[in-house]
């Protein structure tokens, strides 16, 4: 399980272990708390289309989808 810390997420790098339509690498591009600190947006964007994905953040945690940083 990746370790995260919310509050840290914003342009946090990531990789897909199942590249999603041919794009592998992925940054966090935007992320909303409401007023208990809990993230209620999380929005990744691709880094060669750009193109922006809205997930719930806690799946970054899994290990079989998503790996921290770029590899």
């Amino acid at each position: 399980m990746n370790r995260i810390n919310p509050a840290k997420l914003r342009n946090s790098k990531w990789t897909a272990v199942k590249p999603l339509n041919r794009e592998k690498h992925f940054l966090v591009s935007e992320i909303e708390f409401d007023e208990e600190g809990s993230v209620v947006l999380c929005k990744l964007e691709a880094v060669l289309s750009n193109k922006e994905y809205i997930i719930d953040w806690v799946e970054l945690k899994d290990q079989d989808k998503w790996s921290h940083g770029w590899k």
